[in-house]
């Protein structure tokens, strides 16, 4: 794998949510706000921390990454398409009639590794994941990112508790915290806090960090599992539509296509952090 050092990853996570936007807006279709939240996460998973690549994801050794709230799959799109699973202008035809790409992961797009969508099933899949490469005897991570309003759902806490009681130190769950769901903050619809004192007493181990911090992203990641026999948990404070002034946290912007004048603005804020800006 090419390393990357701090500047480019940046720049990287930059162009990232450029195409982002870029493909939403043609799409007509997409979820804007949570996909630029957790687009420096996926940036370090795939170009820092995970061992898997085009070359190896049909090896069993290969890491795995199942992301749980799939509704923001344009991010994992633009990211998968950059690390060669596929040709990027496949993505044009996003949410098109007969395309793999629609709004949520399908196993019909190579580089993803389950169907998800349906809040509270991801977490789940990857402690399977992760108990069979215990089993293995395999040195596999799996790691997943959940969303804060998916914390409301009761598989979750089931999965946590399955987690901490077979020892799944290869599991890591990461929390995209931006603290807005669709309809209004998550204090509001179902408060969290202290959500880092209820996953230790669920038995694992917790980490806060900022999600848009790319080296302490990778500082965070690179040191798992934060315990031996312990599932780690990073709390990642993130911001819904990070990267665009008029977007960043703003509930019309969970789900939401730019016009013509807003993608240019965004564009244009966008390519002040990268000097590969994606045309419109």
């Amino acid at each position: 794998m090419k390393t990357l050092d701090t500047l480019q990853l940046k720049a990287k996570s930059a162009e990232y949510r450029s195409k982002i936007l870029k493909y939403i807006y043609n799409a007509k279709a997409g979820h804007t706000g949570g996909s630029l939240s957790i687009t420096d996460i996926l940036n370090v998973l795939y170009n820092r921390i995970m061992n898997v690549s085009p070359d190896n994801f049909d090896s069993n050794d290969r890491d795995r990454y199942v992301q749980s709230k799939g509704h923001c799959v344009e991010a994992l799109y633009v990211v998968l398409a950059d690390q060669g699973f596929f040709p990027e202008e496949d993505l044009l035809t996003l949410c098109k009639y007969n395309s793999p790409y629609i709004g949520h992961p399908t196993k019909g797009v190579r580089g993803i590794e389950q169907n998800t969508g349906g809040l509270g099933h991801g977490l789940a899949i990857c402690c399977g994941n992760a108990l069979a490469a215990k089993k293995d005897h395999s040195g596999v991570k799996v790691f997943t990112i959940l969303g804060d309003g998916e914390m409301a759902e009761g598989s979750n806490w089931e999965a946590f508790m399955f987690a901490a009681h077979y020892k799944l130190d290869n599991l890591c769950a990461i929390l995209d915290y931006n603290k807005l769901q669709i309809t209004a903050p998550n204090a509001e619809v179902m408060g969290l806090e202290p959500i880092d004192k209820k996953l230790e007493a669920f038995g694992w181990a917790v980490r806060h960090v900022d999600g848009h911090d790319i080296d302490a992203l990778t500082n965070t990641l690179s040191s798992l599992p934060f315990e031996k026999d312990k599932p780690s948990f990073v709390i990642a404070h993130t911001v819904k539509g990070k990267g665009v002034s008029f977007m960043e946290n703003t509930l019309k912007w969970h789900h939401g296509v730019p016009t013509d004048e807003q993608l240019q603005i965004a564009l244009a804020e966008l390519s002040i952090e990268s000097p590969n800006q994606v045309p419109a």
